[in-house]
């Protein structure tokens, strides 16, 4: 089938509209038609060529549809299911899945790359999705049902960003109640992290960055304090009004300098979470000594150590239950060919996530 998708042709170029071809589903994948898609900071760090190398790209990978078609095989989801997608659906035969750590899992399940370009070039995708375009080849166990009844546009975020940084909490860090939190860049990811240490019951709830408008977003998604990182060292700042550090910090850039202070903010055997995909050639230099009479634990989250079909079910309760704020993230609905210009809204820091709404 022919269908309109947002095509990357090489690194740091802008996406395009072009029409692509989508070949139909093969055993174990589906046929979904997507309703809404967000825009993830992934997807510009895989369109700069920062994150990849298959270009052309069909980026896109955060997203809500329905069920048209299913290949051979496949039991469920059924045809008219609304779906999340997700990035991870564990092979359950690797050496990760069959001693019980399917977050390692070195084969998630995945779709043959079925889009081409009009001229017949293969296009990329991250992360084994392409949804910046109006309908998508999937594996069975990359589209998880939810119910119709709520609003794709939240849901869609379920799939990357909220589950990165809710999950960086309660997978990852295992925060408990009365724990301390920082969190440093206050973007989707960011603020995620934050409703996570709310949900977990953390005490105090420190969010950093280094733009004032999302500082104030930090403070309504639950950050008892805010700090400006341009007017004061932040892990300074923290130290002192905590008397010596968090127990854990959360570095949700992808920075050498916000992982530096990140580690500076924690307390005698705190935790560093590192959740930013860094650059490829980022580095960052530690003191060595600081590091070992800290005894700070440094570790990495990816996709928050979620588990789609264990997490995205409680994540989906948390929102129709109001404990888990998914609309206040959608900053604003575009259609496809807005792409571009969320990608320049994203950079500027003018908005929290921006959804392709494919009924506009």
């Amino acid at each position: 089938m022919k269908i309109p998708g947002m095509v990357v042709r090489a690194p740091g170029a802008a996406a395009t509209l072009e029409e692509v071809t989508l070949d139909p589903p093969g055993p174990g994948e589906v046929l979904v038609r997507l309703l809404a898609t967000g825009v993830c900071h992934s997807d510009l760090h895989a369109k700069l060529g920062n994150f990849g190398t298959e270009f052309p790209y069909l980026l896109g990978h955060e997203a809500t549809g329905v069920v048209e078609q299913v290949g051979d095989g496949v039991t469920r989801p059924a045809v008219g299911d609304t779906v999340m997608l997700n990035w991870r659906a564990p092979c359950g035969t690797c050496r990760y899945c069959v001693v019980g750590n399917p977050v390692y899992c070195l084969k998630p399940e995945s779709a043959r790359t079925r889009t081409r370009t009009g001229d017949g070039k293969v296009l990329g995708r991250i992360l084994g999705l392409s949804a910046f375009c109006t309908h998508t080849v999937v594996a069975a166990g990359q589209a998880l049902a939810v119910s119709a009844e709520l609003s794709p546009a939240a849901t869609a975020l379920i799939g990357c960003g909220v589950a990165t940084g809710v999950g960086a909490v309660l997978n990852t860090a295992r925060v408990r109640p009365g724990a301390t939190v920082a969190v440093f860049g206050c973007g989707a990811v960011g603020v995620s992290v934050i409703q996570g240490a709310r949900l977990a019951h953390a005490s105090r709830i420190f969010a950093v960055d280094l733009v004032p408008r999302k500082l104030e977003w930090a403070r309504s998604f639950g950050a008892t304090d805010v700090i400006d990182a341009s007017q004061s060292d932040p892990a300074k700042a923290i130290r002192s009004a905590t008397g010596g550090g968090v127990t854990h910090a959360f570095e949700a850039v992808g920075l050498p300098q916000t992982v530096a202070q990140a580690l500076a903010s924690c307390e005698l055997g705190g935790e560093c979470v590192i959740i930013g995909v860094p650059n490829p050639k980022a580095e960052v230099t530690l003191s060595l000594s600081r590091l070992f009479f800290s005894r700070v634990t440094v570790r990495s989250s990816h996709y928050g150590d979620c588990l789609p079909a264990r997490d995205f079910p409680l994540y989906t309760e948390l929102y129709r239950s109001g404990a888990l704020q998914l609309d206040q993230l959608v900053s604003q609905r575009i259609r496809l060919d807005d792409l571009e210009s969320a990608f320049t809204a994203m950079s500027q820091g003018e908005v929290l996530r921006s959804v392709i709404d494919f009924s506009l």
